[in-house]
């Protein structure tokens, strides 16, 4: 027997139980590793919450990083006592599970299991947005919504390695600052200032080519106002709540502008897509030009208190939870 995290039914943090499960032997093609390290992410909250339906019961989590435990049969690129991450399969928050075989990574020398738990679903976000999503460009500006969460502070870094100037937004001053450490060159506290009049002065009117927002509902209208003419609104969360119908007489009204809500599975869906986003993201890290902490750790136990924090917006950057 193994904890596990599960909820039996959706609604809040509360209904994030300690269950004992069965993990059997891995088979064909499968591992069975044993996490040193989980993630929690947004997306946790959202399959909780209901808001993306799950089959119930669920084991809640969708990340982890941990050590090679047993193999399948057909298993032949990874051996027992490998260190290894994963993201997008749900059901992490767990001291031992089954996982494909190919959808495991190989964690490198330089980078620990924390770091790899707390970094791989927002930085393989991060470089999916910047490189597919929108191929952003040198001396380009664009706007970062919520520019000290997980997800934002690996943006701010890796913009700035490119030389593309960050306007990051967040709900304190506190916040901002831990933007602008991690390389954002324009903040805007959203609860005291007018975030689309402070892009548009910013940018002599013109607006930005494009809008990162993980928000959603509270930002939609006026992220819709810092777009320069044809530019992309890239809604890729819904810490706000979700979106609404969208008018797309709208988009016709501020400029022909384009929106698009991606999601990492489509970008990782190929196990080459998987590898070289991956490969991207530690050779960044390893040669230390991002910087990776979990500003916030929590025993498996007090995964409800971990969600409770995340929705109440009282963490930055990564938050992870350990057995």
């Amino acid at each position: 027997m193994t904890k596990a995290v599960r909820f039996h039914t959706s609604g809040g943090p509360e209904v994030l139980q300690l269950d004992d499960i069965q993990v059997g032997d891995p088979g064909p093609g499968q591992v069975r590793i044993r996490h040193t390290a989980m993630g929690v992410n947004f997306v946790d909250t959202y399959q909780r919450s209901g808001l993306y339906p799950m089959q119930l019961p669920a084991v809640a989590g969708n990340e982890g990083a941990g050590v090679v435990e047993a193999l399948g049969a057909e298993v032949s690129d990874l051996k027992v006592g490998d260190r290894v991450c994963y993201t997008g399969l749900a059901g992490s928050y767990c001291e031992e599970r089954l996982v494909p075989a190919d959808r495991m990574v190989k964690l490198p020398e330089g980078i620990s299991d924390a770091q790899a738990a707390s970094m791989l679903l927002k930085g393989l976000t991060v470089h999916y947005l910047i490189f597919s999503t929108y191929a952003v460009k040198k001396g380009e500006t664009v706007l970062w919504h919520a520019g000290a969460g997980g997800v934002g502070l690996i943006a701010c870094q890796w913009l700035n390695e490119l030389g593309v100037n960050t306007i990051a937004t967040a709900g304190s001053d506190e916040k901002l600052a831990l933007a602008k450490a991690h390389g954002a060159h324009h903040l805007v506290n959203y609860t005291t200032e007018n975030f689309a009049e402070r892009v548009k002065a910013l940018t002599d009117g013109k607006g930005v080519p494009v809008v990162y927002d993980s928000v959603g509902k509270s930002t939609w209208e006026g992220s819709l106002d810092c777009l320069s003419p044809r530019g992309l609104m890239v809604s890729f969360g819904n810490a706000s709540g979700p979106v609404a119908s969208v008018n797309l007489g709208i988009l016709a009204a501020k400029g022909s502008i384009y929106v698009t809500r991606p999601t990492l599975a489509t970008y990782i869906a190929t196990r080459a897509d998987l590898v070289s986003r991956c490969n991207a993201l530690f050779d960044m890290v390893t040669s230390g030009k991002i910087k990776i902490d979990a500003s916030a750790s929590y025993k498996l136990a007090d995964a409800a208190q971990a969600h409770r924090d995340l929705e109440g917006r009282k963490t930055t950057g990564s938050v992870i939870l350990v057995p």
